[in-house]
């Protein structure tokens, strides 16, 4: 079945609407993120490494596998990317392990705008979502007029989500109004004549923002503008998604959600490549949200090489053998 996130409820939309103040003017937005708690560095990477060191019974790891599978946004983003290359890495979201039919489906296939339509057809009815980079991604350095154009060329050709990244200069910069204006204006070219929308993911960028500080700021700042899911990186740059940088926008979410009532999705992406790291990353999801978000509707990887790890664990469990190096394909 396609992934959905239900709408927010009355009472969601109201509480959230009470915030109107927040973001009223550039100097009530900046007072807001500015009178956030500061984070406890030292606190936050010893409870971070607390939750790494969780031991797993081999049923629940079983589990672990076939939900951490679920949850991938299987991804190509290269500029040797072809239309061939695509549609190999649909069939393998689609069955990312021929001789076993049970391997679940990824949750999506993410993309360059120019590859929505090829990934789309090949994935057909298939459920899985395609996915696609927008606004410039990874730099992010172009004009509004443009990030929108290819937005809304992304969602034309069919796309179900857009990962955007944010302009971490101006956000930097202080300029947080520019930041959350943006994000509306991508938001709104996220819809579709229909009605609908694609969903949106916020991406951050967050081996370029400095401080924990700052992390919880744009966390507020992008779900007060109407981010869908926030995500941690583009997997582009030295500093990717970290366990403690995950947490603290878990803990983010969760505080959100108790202010407004409105749920938001988180995406750790880049550098995650084994099956002991992602169960690493659901136990702080567990920990820290709870079980309505260990699901491909809250929470996702942004990850390829870590499917091949999953799969390969996978069926270590099951035949209590490892396989060769031709088990899996090589994306």
């Amino acid at each position: 079945m396609p992934i959905t996130v239900p709408a927010y409820g009355k009472e969601a939309a109201g509480r959230l609407a009470s915030m109107a103040d927040v973001t009223a003017d550039d100097g009530a937005l900046r007072r807001f993120l500015h009178g956030l708690p500061g984070v406890d560095a030292v606190g936050l990477e010893a409870r971070a490494a607390t939750l790494g060191t969780r031991s797993i019974k081999t049923t629940a790891k079983a589990y672990a596998i076939d939900l951490a599978i679920s949850m991938i946004d299987l991804t190509t983003l290269e500029g040797a990317d072809t239309p061939g290359k695509v549609r190999a890495l649909c069939a393998k979201g689609v069955h990312p392990d021929p001789t076993d039919r049970t391997a679940p489906k990824v949750a999506a296939i993410c993309v360059y705008p120019d590859m929505v339509a090829t990934a789309k057809e090949a994935l057909g009815d298939s459920g899985i979502h395609v996915a696609s980079v927008a606004t410039a991604f990874p730099a992010g350095r172009v004009a509004l007029p443009v990030k929108l154009a290819d937005t809304r060329d992304a969602v034309a050709a069919g796309a179900d989500e857009i990962d955007m990244v944010i302009d971490r200069g101006a956000f930097l910069s202080g300029r947080y109004m520019d930041v959350f204006e943006e994000i509306k204006a991508v938001k709104e070219a996220c819809a579709r004549p229909d009605g609908t929308a694609a969903h949106l993911k916020v991406i951050f960028e967050t081996g370029e923002l400095q401080t924990y500080d700052n992390v919880r700021r744009v966390s507020w700042l992008a779900m007060l503008a109407g981010a869908d899911f926030i995500k941690t990186s583009t997997g582009k740059v030295a500093v990717n998604a970290t366990p403690p940088v995950t947490l603290l926008m878990l803990e983010a979410v969760r505080d959100f959600h108790a202010t407004t009532g409105v749920q938001v999705g988180v995406k750790p992406a880049g550098g995650i490549r084994t099956t002991k790291d992602a169960i690493k990353y659901l136990v702080m999801v567990n920990e820290t949200l709870g079980e309505p978000w260990l699901t491909a509707d809250w929470f996702r990887f942004g990850a390829s090489s870590l499917l091949n790890d999953l799969l390969m664990q996978r069926q270590k469990l099951s035949t209590g053998r490892y396989s060769g190096p031709d088990y899996v394909t090589v994306d």
